[in-house]
């Protein structure tokens, strides 16, 4: 069910904010006055370099400087000999060295800092607004559903969402939660699905009135509403589904008259598993089925099915389900879910959660932020 796409937000471009503090700022230059020297000024020999020479040649010495009688000055100090001057210096460097790692470590986390802090606040504002957004958008659409949908109305809008996302095959990637339904409502199988339509098309003309919404979205939040209003778990539904501009190709949806191995392997190329299957059949609960309460959305569809009331000559076995709801007792593997959630109403309500969420957002085609 495509969701209508997000109102454009204008968005402020990020500007890096480059911090021009400088380094007599920080407290270390308050002991020493740092400056990097320009290449013409390192023409002489490196610490390292003079250090070498001077352990390899004691007595040699370079145009200019001391002879090893004289105290040669290196800031401020006097050694005896070029050796110890050139040691000092190597020492002198390292320490400058460090100091000079440290300064420009600490300015480039100056000028840096201010732009990461500003993407960080600008991405949070981001998702933020977003979701916020979805939030009301969301609210307003379960507020003009709950109008439209009662309890006697919840069964034909939960099989409009079955019919809708239940096209959607893996192999090939297409069909499933797109809103096509509107497009496939005179196909056979999807008889008597024209009245829920209509009573939903109410309810999106008065979202449409205040921010579009797609048919898939209005379909699978309505449908979450329709199990919500007769008792069952509340369902949250994530919008921003894409409405498809075509209808689904036929003959996808699982037929009445399939056993359960049929069953089970049309729900497998849809991407559901067996237990998918079986608490997702549980919504035959609702409506005139013959499975309980028709008002109600609770686990008497399984514990009917255990009955198998079908097997009386007393009762009427046209009356109670399809088919495909009695095959699926016949089928061990089915029958241990079934007879789970006959005994635990609660583990029910949240596989069928959980199996509502993933049927309702496959094949889903999604809008960005």
């Amino acid at each position: 069910m495509a969701s209508p796409s997000p109102s454009t937000t204008h968005l402020s471009p990020l500007t890096c904010c480059s911090s021009s503090s400088s380094l007599s700022s920080h407290p270390s230059s308050r002991r020493t006055k740092f400056e990097f020297p320009a290449n013409s000024q390192r023409s002489s020999p490196s610490p390292i370099a003079s250090r070498a020479g001077a352990i390899a040649s004691p007595s040699s010495s370079t145009p200019g400087a001391a002879s090893s009688g004289d105290h040669a000055p290196v800031r401020g100090r006097c050694f005896a000999n070029p050796v110890d001057r050139d040691l000092s210096e190597l020492a002198a460097g390292d320490r400058v060295s460090r100091r000079r790692r440290k300064l420009i470590a600490v300015a480039g986390l100056a000028a840096t800092l201010p732009f990461l802090l500003q993407l960080r606040g600008y991405t949070e504002g981001i998702v933020a607004d977003a979701a916020e957004l979805d939030n009301d958008e969301y609210t307003m659409i379960k507020e003009e559903v709950r109008k439209v949908v009662s309890k006697v109305k919840a069964a034909g809008v939960l099989r409009l969402v079955f019919h809708d996302a239940g096209t959607f095959e893996m192999g090939e990637n297409s069909g499933g939660m797109n809103g096509s339904i509107v497009y496939e409502l005179e196909r056979p199988e999807n008889a008597g699905l024209k009245k829920p339509v209509k009573i939903l098309e109410k309810a999106k003309g008065e979202v449409d009135a205040k921010r579009p919404v797609s048919w898939a979205d209005m379909i699978a939040v309505a449908g979450a509403e329709a199990v919500s209003v007769c008792g069952g778990p509340t369902i949250p539904v994530v919008l921003g589904r894409l409405d498809s501009m075509k209808p689904d190709p036929e003959g996808r949806l699982p037929e009445e008259t399939l056993d359960a191995l049929g069953l089970k392997q049309c729900f497998q190329r849809k991407g559901l598993s067996t237990q998918e299957l079986v608490a997702l059949s549980g919504a035959h609960t609702l409506g005139s089925k013959g499975f309980g309460n028709p008002v109600v959305f609770d686990n008497s569809y399984y514990k009917v099915l255990l009955e198998k009331p079908w097997m009386s000559s007393a009762g009427m076995p046209s009356m109670i389900g399809l088919p495909s709801d009695r095959a699926l007792v016949e089928d061990n593997e089915c029958l241990r879910w079934i007879e789970k959630y006959a005994n635990d109403q609660n583990l029910f309500f949240k596989d069928f959660e959980n199996a509502y969420v993933k049927l309702v957002n496959s094949g889903a085609r999604w809008r960005s932020l």
